[in-house]
């Protein structure tokens, strides 16, 4: 069997493949020796223990991210990836970060935690609730002698001084602080007597602000139906409180300003909206006096009243053109008789004189007879339309018993379909207008 010869390159490639494809990122703890630093920027170390020791390498855009200076002998806390340097077949790791043994440690811890807690879902978006819009109470769970609280306290006495604030006191350093801490998230979420919930403490170290990193916290923040806001630290300290709160502040004073709402400029929108609802209460009103003036022209013009007057002022018309007229016929007949009368005396025959009398005096009984009868004739026409004029009067229907009725606009009602159940109607009788409102339509069935 004929079996594959490598070179010296390709098996060191073959190998460098293999540990970087089978270790990945590795965490391990070690003493620094032959620390270099070369003008590249790039940092060669040996990371050793006891009884072993390993070549590192870290490239200068890692150690750009770390806070301390390395030294020969410093016990640190590294997270690597397992390779080997092909050119002389050195197994070596690749440094991706450094810390200090003690704070490493928590930094691993932390990350590690943090991986964890994500992979549940505690840090989803979709699960953070909002603040509510107008916060009437807050509850602050911190310590009570610290500045933390001192600097809430203040921001919300200046910012609203209505807001009410509830203190759930508990320790925020040390072994027992875990334990306190979730029993105050516990209580205040039991109680439900505040709108939102503050959580935090002032800056310290990674191990003072350790208790905001613990599970046990997290899970209780996640837990709470209330709105919490974590407020740990400065704005550079972040802990897992953070990732699971439903909003983080950078300081306890952020976290003051998020929950509290500026009196001065709530001033400022008050009187803005004032102003607003004058101007538009103004509006309605001209609007609403406009509306009554259109509604009382017309219902002066509508009127039973208005419609008699207007029908007496025709009738007098009519009056006035009978009387001009029986004037006229009278005066025209009268002209015609003195005609005939100055004629008859003109003529010296008695013959004619007096058949001219005779037909004078026939004429006269004639003419006065059609001038009582065509008197007679107009008196009767005229009581006629009198009568008929009386008879068509709103008035006199109204006296009869009988009512007019008409909607809000001043339309009359014929039909129970006009009308619908609450509303306003107004019945004009004999003596005056009731305003009444709608409670129930019957029709009236015609029988087959």
């Amino acid at each position: 069997m004929q079996q594959d010869v490598y070179s010296v390159s390709q098996l060191n490639s073959a190998v460098r493949n293999t540990l970087e494809g089978q270790f990945g990122a590795v965490w391990l703890t070690g003493e620094i020796s032959n620390f270099t630093q070369p003008v590249s920027g790039h940092w060669y170390l040996t990371l050793k223990d006891e009884n072993a020791q390993v070549r590192c390498a870290m490239w200068r855009m890692k150690t750009q991210r770390v806070n301390f200076r390395p030294q020969n002998g410093m016990q640190v806390l590294v997270r690597a990836g397992v390779s080997l340097y092909e050119p002389r077949g050195d197994y070596q790791l690749i440094l991706e970060s450094m810390h200090p043994a003690g704070d490493g440690l928590l930094q691993q811890q932390f990350e590690q935690l943090k991986m964890k807690l994500a992979a549940e879902g505690l840090f989803a978006q979709n699960l953070k609730k909002n603040l509510p819009h107008f916060c009437k109470t807050v509850g602050v769970v911190t310590s009570a002698t610290g500045a933390a609280l001192q600097d809430i306290l203040q921001i919300l006495k200046r910012r609203d001084p209505s807001l009410k604030i509830v203190i759930y006191p508990t320790q925020v350093q040390g072994r027992e602080a875990t334990a306190e801490i979730v029993q105050m998230i516990e209580l205040a979420n039991q109680r439900q007597e505040v709108d939102v919930l503050i959580v935090g403490r002032g800056g310290g170290s990674l191990e003072d602000l350790w208790c905001f990193n613990e599970e046990a916290v997290a899970r209780a923040i996640f837990h709470c139906t209330l709105p919490v806001i974590s407020a740990v630290g400065h704005e550079t300290d972040v802990t897992i409180a953070d990732f699971v709160a439903d909003i983080r502040a950078s300081t306890p004073s952020a976290a003051a300003e998020l929950v509290s709402r500026d009196q001065q400029q709530l001033l400022q929108q008050l009187n803005y909206k004032r102003q607003r609802l004058d101007m538009a209460l103004d509006r309605i009103f001209e609007q609403k006096q406009q509306q009554l003036q259109r509604l009382l022209m017309r219902l002066q013009s509508q009127h039973p009243q208005a419609q008699l007057a207007w029908q007496q002022q025709k009738t007098g018309q009519l009056m006035q053109r009978l009387e001009h007229a029986i004037q006229r016929i009278m005066e025209k007949n009268r002209y015609n008789y003195t005609a005939l009368c100055q004629r008859l005396d003109n003529n010296p025959l008695p013959y004619r004189l007096q058949k001219q009398q005779q037909h004078i005096q026939q004429l006269k009984v004639r003419l006065d007879f059609a001038l009582k009868n065509k008197v007679a004739n107009k008196q009767h026409y005229l009581a006629h339309l009198c009568a008929k004029m009386d008879s068509l009067s709103p008035l006199k229907v109204l006296a009869r018993g009988y009512a007019i009725a008409e909607n809000e606009q001043g339309k009359a009602i014929t039909s129970v379909r006009q009308v619908a159940q609450g509303q306003i109607m107004q019945t004009i009788v004999a003596d005056g207008t009731i305003i009444s409102q709608v409670k129930a339509m019957t029709a009236n069935v015609k029988s087959q």
